[in-house]
């Protein structure tokens, strides 16, 4: 497979021990080398039992163990973790959520099915999308999904193996623009993302739910600081956004453009995002200008992960992972890092694990890629040589 190199190069070491998956092939990363120090203990568990990586490389480069931890899923689309290490992992368009890990296989990790959410109704871009982990799961046993009904998209509750119970309806569907990312902020409120359904009027109207972030509370209702009353609109201005990750107390969202730029924003309560009157940076004082932004064929990212100061996001039609590190204010430091470009086809979720590693989906069952026999797949992306995960 041959090097994997950054472009355009980072301007100081990334000191990033995070990534790289891959089966049967040796990769390299030509930047500087990384690490992240050794992980935070995490006090609801532990790592999951990893199998074997599948490959490590070295040669005067960072060297990379990387590890197929799942085979034959079809479009995963949200991770999010449990307690014990394991991963709750949602398929698009079977309506599946399955388990993965932490036990192994003789493969990789364990797949387990969960259950398979009925009411979901798959086309196009919509399905079953984001998957939240209740911050008080070892007590409440309960998790949070985000799915395309027959009317609707909406989010709901539910106990594994139990009926979900819907806490937002009506956010708009289409056969695009769904939106769909689904997470727990620092605040242990639960924000979700929307996509405008097609509709660019959505957007830049409070009173709809369509091309916003909403806040609300595990009830579904507003929660309380939004800025608008009684509204559960965090952020407006939006046409897609599938990716919310948190860095410190500071929110980010990786957001698909049109034709011309693709974007990551730093979110901040109430501010409009411009969509439609303005695709990138607008330099108008009424929107919020992205921190980064790329060519739509270089990026259409999906998932969005953070890993100290440094922001992880996996790429749809770019079939990359772009690393973008971050200032102590939350500006962009050098140039993003382009990883994976064209290995393993489209990227879609990434979720920042337990142990510090990174889990990254492909999303190559889509409709739009070129499926693998092994595809799709999750992998497991860390440096050797420092503490990150377990190589």
């Amino acid at each position: 497979m041959g090097r994997v190199s950054a472009s355009p190069p980072v301007s100081r070491a990334l000191k990033l021990r995070t990534l790289l998956a891959a089966s049967g092939a040796t990769l390299l990363l030509a930047a500087a080398g990384c690490s992240l120090g050794e992980p935070e203990p995490d006090p609801a568990g532990k790592p999951p039992n990893l199998p074997t990586p599948s490959t490590s490389a070295g040669n005067g480069g960072q060297e990379v163990v990387a590890t197929v931890l799942a085979k034959g899923l079809r479009v995963p689309w949200g991770i999010a973790f449990l307690p014990d290490g394991g991963a709750l992992v949602t398929e698009r368009d079977t309506g599946r959520i399955v388990q993965v890990g932490p036990e192994s296989s003789p493969d990789g990790l364990r797949v387990t099915e969960v259950q398979t959410i009925d009411d979901v109704a798959a086309s196009g871009e919509g399905g079953l999308l984001g998957i939240a982990v209740s911050p008080k799961f070892a007590q409440d046993r309960t998790v949070f999904v985000y799915y395309t009904a027959e009317q609707d998209n909406r989010i709901a509750r539910l106990r594994l193996g139990e009926e979900p119970t819907p806490i937002l309806t009506g956010i708009p569907k289409a056969g695009i623009h769904n939106g769909g990312g689904l997470a727990f902020g620092p605040d242990g409120q639960l924000y979700a993302s929307t996509g405008d359904a097609g509709d660019t009027d959505q957007s830049q109207d409070v009173k709809q739910l369509g091309g916003k972030i909403l806040r609300i509370t595990p009830d579904g209702k507003p929660a309380p600081g939004n800025p608008y009353p009684d509204s559960p609109v965090w952020s407006l201005g939006h046409r897609n956004v599938q990716g919310i990750a948190w860095d410190g107390d500071r929110m980010y969202a990786v957001e698909f453009g049109q034709n011309t730029w693709d974007e990551i924003n730093q979110i901040t309560k109430g501010k409009n995002y411009g969509w439609p009157e303005v695709e990138g940076q607008g330099d108008d004082e009424k929107y919020v200008d992205p921190i980064v932004q790329w060519p739509t064929d270089e990026a259409s990212c999906s998932g969005l992960a953070a890993v100290e100061r440094t922001l992880a996001t996996a790429c749809l039609r770019g079939q990359r992972l772009w690393l973008v590190e971050l200032t102590d204010t939350g500006t962009v430091l050098g140039q993003p890092q382009a990883l994976l470009t064209e290995q393993y086809g489209r990227l879609r979720a990434v979720a920042a694990a337990p142990d510090g590693s990174i889990w990254v989906s492909t999303s190559n069952h889509d409709g739009r890629g070129r499926p693998a026999p092994e595809d799709d797949r999750l992998l497991r992306l860390v440096f050797a040589g420092g503490g990150a995960g377990r190589s």
